[in-house]
């Protein structure tokens, strides 16, 4: 009996929650609940009553007061009297539902599925995720358990693991090649969803949102599918080396050497041109067969003297030639 007198009794229950917390048990070593006591649950929190590892009753957002007549599971379990007042013992652990927000996830290794267009690839993705406590049994027994406390933090690592596995699941089914994923992001988001909340289900968890924000191949990978752009970019073999003529030229005429550099320009652009036409199987073109007018490359020389390309002496003596072989 004064054993029993010595122990302190708990008359005010409540939980000042910190971000980032998701449950917390109230510590009750040497004390017991006295009978009448106040119980403050604030919004978005819930307190659950455990008794031998079973939940045995919870209160939602309020002000209770705690007595026989509002824990008649309790009751029943300690086989409380209805005129017997009394403290008694039981475990209490506050949940937090609120939506946790910004978290990240992403593939710790590449993922390997089977694209609809390259066949076999090993992709990464990352983005972002939230949750929240749904179903209070399986979240106390299967996560809290005994622990006095659990966080948000302690459970990524589980969460981004069963995330992996869905995102393997949700993209080796899609179907949806990968040049498409960007086009299709969302959809695919709302997909791996799907997946997310059968594994956060069996922890009591749902998942309120889950973004894609990011897939991409490994970097050898990406490198070649660049490579293969470029060249789809480049077109005509044709439009390309009169591109690359062209700014030969341009270079030339800037450069010092006069009518020299413009011709070894033009020389390099087109062994540039043949060079990349035989490379890929092209037939090269035939010589032209007849010489360009003098007269409209005495035209074409007087603009680069005009453009200080040209000294006057050259063109002098270029224009001389060139008139000496009209007849």
């Amino acid at each position: 009996m004064f054993g029993f007198l010595k122990k302190q009794f708990v008359d005010v229950i409540e939980w000042l929650e910190k971000p980032g917390e998701l449950a917390w048990r109230v510590p009750f070593e040497d004390r017991e609940i006295q009978n009448g006591a106040q119980l403050t649950v604030r919004e978005g929190q819930v307190a659950v009553f455990v008794n031998e590892g079973c939940v045995a009753d919870f209160f939602e957002s309020g002000l209770h007061t705690l007595n026989t007549a509002n824990l008649p599971v309790l009751t029943n379990l300690m086989n409380w009297d209805k005129g017997f007042k009394s403290p008694f013992k039981s475990d209490v652990v506050f949940l937090s539902r609120k939506e946790q927000h910004g978290l990240k996830w992403g593939t710790a290794q590449p993922v390997t599925v089977r694209d609809a267009e390259f066949g076999a690839l090993r992709i990464r993705a990352f983005g972002s995720y939230s949750f929240r406590v749904a179903q209070l049994e399986p979240f106390v027994s299967r996560v809290v358990g005994t622990l006095e406390g659990v966080s948000a933090a302690s459970l990524e690592p589980q969460l981004r693991a069963a995330i992996q596995t869905a995102l393997a699941a949700a993209l080796g089914g899609s179907g949806i090649a990968f040049l498409d994923l960007a086009a299709n992001q969302q959809a695919l988001s709302d997909r791996i969803k799907v997946e997310v909340d059968k594994a956060f289900a069996q922890w009591g968890l749902e998942c309120l949102t889950f973004y894609v924000e990011s897939v991409s191949l490994p970097e050898d990978v990406q490198a070649h599918l660049d490579k293969g752009s470029s060249m789809r970019v480049l077109g005509d073999l044709a439009q390309y080396t009169r591109f690359q003529a062209a700014e030969a030229i341009e270079q030339a005429a800037g450069a010092d050497g006069g009518v020299a550099g413009i011709g070894a320009g033009v020389a390099a652009a087109t062994a540039l041109g043949g060079a990349m036409s035989a490379g890929l199987g092209a037939v090269p073109a035939a010589p032209a067969q007849a010489e360009e007018d003098p007269i409209a490359t005495i035209e074409k020389l007087h603009k680069l003297v005009t453009l200080g390309a040209l000294s006057q002496q050259e063109f002098d003596a270029k224009k001389a030639e060139l008139l000496s072989r009209i007849r």
